[in-house]
């Protein structure tokens, strides 16, 4: 699939079977069990979300839950950490406005 690292000297990618999921409405693909925020990335999502207080872009950044970046909402839930959750057949991922609020 376009978008991700096929080879490399050193690391081997072992990859989960391919799956379909939804952002904002659209559907992608990724591979079962990568995080959600290189799912979005390989398919050209560099935006997760727009900081509270300036609405700033905010990428993929720390990429191990130590920083908000990448809080999104997943399946209804607000405030998943994408660059942690992973990918599901089916999980419906959208970006999440201000603090996120239950539904």
């Amino acid at each position: 699939m376009k978008g991700y690292i096929s080879e490399h000297p050193i690391l081997k990618f072992e990859r989960g079977r391919k799956v379909k999921f939804y952002f904002e409405d659209k559907e992608l693909e990724g591979y079962e069990g990568q995080p959600i925020a290189a799912a979005l990335h390989a398919s050209g999502i560099k935006v997760l979300r727009y900081s509270e207080r300036y609405n700033r872009p905010r990428g993929f950044f720390c990429a191990v839950g130590k920083c908000s970046s990448c809080l999104m909402e997943v399946d209804g839930r607000p405030n998943v950490m994408v660059c942690m959750e992973p990918l599901k057949e089916g999980m419906r991922v959208y970006r999440q406005k201000g603090k996120g609020k239950l539904k």
